[in-house]
């Protein structure tokens, strides 16, 4: 089964504030922009994705994902992540119809493409199914089986949303880089130490040697 992916991408001014601590605002745009790349990269890597689609009305992260072979999708509702994930979904599906969807965080800079093929089999035994995040609160991925509704419910404790939802949580070993966003200066060195992309990796070596 071929998924189609949707990465959603908020304006890159406005991303990751919780960074702060780690990285001046002049550094988390940048930032932000790597970890979508290289999950968007990994995440075409993967052998059971058909495509990404990224929802995004930021002109940069639209250029820079649209290069790596992302489709991008405008962000039209400008209702928030939930929202901006459900017309992604329309939007492939409507030119799809018959596809499995899953959303993705686009925080996940040590995405391995090995760990999502696992993940994304074994959502493929629900109607509707999400991965957990690290901390044990969010989610990473939803997915939803052809002819089934995406129904995001992203956000604070969204694990508990999503399985209120009737969506199946994967309970899942040694898939650690599917689950480890990126939220906090905590996580990234999770990530760092898990082995982030080639991007997140260069302005992450930045940020150090700046600490020095």
């Amino acid at each position: 089964m071929q998924w189609t992916l949707v990465v959603p991408v908020k304006p890159l001014a406005r991303a990751k504030s919780r960074l702060s601590d780690t990285a001046h605002d002049g550094v988390r745009p940048g930032l932000a922009l790597a970890f979508a790349q290289d999950t968007v990269a990994a995440a075409l890597a993967c052998p059971v994705v058909a495509d990404v689609a990224v929802v995004t009305d930021d002109a940069r992260a639209a250029r820079e994902l649209a290069a790596l072979g992302a489709g991008v999708v405008p962000d039209e509702p400008g209702g928030g992540l939930n929202a901006a994930l459900a017309h992604g979904a329309a939007v492939v599906r409507a030119a799809r119809p018959g596809i499995p969807v899953a959303a993705l965080n686009a925080d996940l800079p040590a995405l391995r493409p090995v760990e999502l093929t696992r993940v994304l089999t074994a959502a493929t035994q629900f109607p509707r199914a999400f991965l957990p995040d690290a901390a044990g609160t969010g989610t990473t991925l939803l997915a939803a089986a052809p002819g089934r509704e995406l129904s995001p419910a992203f956000g604070a404790d969204s694990r508990a949303r999503h399985r209120a939802s009737g969506a199946v949580e994967l309970r899942l070993g040694a898939v650690d880089s599917v689950r480890q966003d990126v939220d906090t200066g905590g996580d990234l060195r999770t990530a760092l130490a898990l082995g982030v992309g080639p991007r997140t990796a260069a302005v992450a070596a930045r940020l150090l040697i700046a600490g020095q």
